[in-house]
């Protein structure tokens, strides 16, 4: 194993003097280094985009997208995953977060099960793998055997496959169908990727989950329209929406979201539109949940 060819375990000479520097001088260093990870994405969003298409045909056909990695990349994964059932209302099924260790390595790191390609192939055995989902490993390195181990079997059962990394020509990448490589060079402390690489892919799983969840209808213009209604706060927020995407007063929004059973897609189409909720919710269904199409049938 050579780890010193991966441009994230390599020395940072920026930083060389770090340990002498005061607390500001630390901070200004770091946060110029954290301005080349945006800049290192954008050079990547043609594959990221196509991670977007792949995920959005995998939801559309009932197929689930997976986030598999170790460390400080599988919880960025599992965080990513739980964040989606409820701003976009989701079952905690379709977008599924899997870290090396399991649940306890969300608090406790357990570093040795990330070497192991069969632990990665068991974690996705449990669940039932087939040719309808959608498998992303998440490894700063691209090496990563308990991720190599994932997708190898992902693979086998024809899932689609994809990897998210911050290294050229990583390991990884010929076994995957679309593979994301962020180059994000050496970290400011030497091998820690929790840093700009954890950014880095913080970032580009920001981008992949929010644009799927846009293309499947979940966003109306730029409001997430799909929100789960769970507690008082969501309830307000919900309202507003409905308020924004209108133009009518809060009390008008509020009664709306009432009357269609809370369903703020629904409300709005019918105060923008006059339409019975039973017609609404009827083309709310045949569009896929997307509001502009169901606003152009009343046209």
């Amino acid at each position: 194993m050579n780890l010193k060819k991966l441009t994230t375990e390599q020395l940072n000479e920026k930083s060389t003097s770090i340990d002498l520097l005061t607390s500001l001088e630390i901070a200004h260093v770091m946060n110029e280094e954290d301005e080349m990870v945006a800049k290192a994405i954008k050079t990547e969003l043609p594959m990221i985009a196509k991670l977007i298409d792949a995920a959005v045909t995998v939801i559309q056909g009932n197929g689930r997208v997976f986030y598999i990695g170790s460390g400080s990349s599988g919880r960025l994964g599992v965080l990513d995953a739980s964040e989606l059932p409820p701003t976009f209302n989701l079952e905690h099924n379709q977008f599924i977060g899997i870290i090396a260790g399991g649940d306890e390595a969300l608090r406790k790191s357990k570093p040795a099960m990330e070497d192991s390609e069969s632990e990665g192939e068991a974690a996705l055995k449990a669940h039932s793998i087939t040719s309808k989902d959608l498998v992303i490993g998440l490894t700063a390195s691209g090496r990563t055997p308990f991720v190599k181990g994932a997708l190898q079997y992902a693979a086998a059962k024809q899932a689609y496959t994809g990897l998210i990394c911050c290294n050229k020509n990583a390991e990884i990448s010929p076994l995957v169908q679309v593979a994301v490589e962020i180059e994000t060079g050496p970290e400011v402390i030497a091998g820690s990727t929790r840093l700009k690489a954890g950014t880095a892919q913080k970032m580009a799983l920001n981008i992949f989950s929010t644009a799927t969840m846009i293309r499947v209808g979940k966003v109306y213009k730029n409001l997430m329209v799909d929100l789960s209604v769970s507690n008082e706060k969501l309830r307000d927020r919900a309202i507003r929406i409905v308020q924004e995407a209108t133009g009518v007063t809060f009390k008008e929004a509020a009664e709306a979201f009432a009357t269609s059973n809370e369903q703020v897609k629904t409300a709005i189409v019918q105060l923008l539109t006059g339409a019975s909720i039973e017609d609404i919710d009827k083309k709310l269904v045949k569009h896929k949940g997307k509001v502009r199409a169901v606003l152009a049938e009343f046209e």
